[in-house]
């Protein structure tokens, strides 16, 4: 083989390895499927990648929870209602990871302590392979996910830097008793001022509509008013004449992004 051809070859073998490297370097985005494990038991779950996605940056991340009518295990339908909705809506508006994790069996609540260990996993496996910034941890959900967000609050003190319920609540509604926030055994009188107290100063912005006829408006009406006296950081918004689809003018709001991402555990402000 002649001088040029043994360079040629090597630039071509070279340049294969370069092609190579990019390409595994490359990350996906969008909304892509995971899977994880807990208990011997495999969950499937959607994390939500911007089209930005750089892993040299830490990225801000939400936890978001669904509600009652998107349970399931395809790890699928929990994505056609809320926040991801919302994002494909309009997708530079989010500049988040999302973690969508999918509540299994229609007697299971995020409540219960195998929905609420794999969604936590799923939220850790995220954080680890996309860059998640710690300090910068959102929890969201709607109806049955936002009686889901002040049971991980409470379970999970100091763990998210900011709270958005939905249409959520503390007691659940007298044709859906399975919706509740577990309390502390030591718990007792009256069950909002509690979890304000466990709350503490996490912020917290509180919607609902008042003509909601599945999850009572009285619910977050008696939380926000708990968390007031509590001294606690809270915001509510409370729709005239919207039904329980609340979180249809909720991700829509135009300063709810923002908020969140002025909201941080270390104090400081993004943007």
């Amino acid at each position: 083989m002649t001088l040029a051809g043994s360079l040629r070859r090597i630039f071509l073998l070279i340049l294969i390895v370069i092609t190579a490297a990019y390409a595994s370097a490359r990350i996906e985005t969008g909304f892509l499927d995971r899977i994880v494990e807990i208990s011997g038991h495999s969950y499937r779950y959607q994390v939500y990648v911007p089209i930005d996605f750089r892993s040299k940056k830490s990225w801000p991340v939400i936890l978001f929870l669904h509600g009652s009518g998107e349970r399931g295990s395809d790890g699928l339908i929990q994505t056609n209602v809320g926040l991801p909705k919302a994002i494909r809506s309009s997708r530079s508006r989010f500049p988040f990871i999302v973690v969508i994790p999918q509540c299994r069996g229609n007697d299971s609540t995020w409540s219960t302590p195998d929905m609420e260990a794999q969604a936590m996993a799923a939220l850790d496996a995220v954080i680890k392979q996309f860059h998640g910034d710690r300090n910068r941890i959102y929890l969201t959900g709607l109806s049955m996910g936002g009686y889901g967000v002040w049971q991980f609050a409470i379970d999970h003190p100091g763990r998210f830097a900011a709270l958005v319920p939905i249409c959520g609540g503390i007691r659940g509604p007298s044709d859906e008793p399975e919706l509740h926030v577990n309390l502390p055994a030591e718990s007792k009188g009256d069950p909002y001022a509690e979890v304000a107290r466990l709350v503490g100063k996490t912020p917290v912005w509180i919607f609902h509509g008042d003509a909601d006829d599945s999850v009572p408006v009285e619910e977050s009406r008696h939380m926000a008013a708990a968390l007031k006296a509590a001294g606690a950081t809270v915001k509510y918004t409370e729709y005239a004449g919207v039904g329980h689809d609340s979180w249809n003018k909720a991700y829509a709001e135009p300063d709810l992004v923002p908020w969140l991402l002025a909201q941080s555990l270390n104090g400081r402000q993004h943007q």
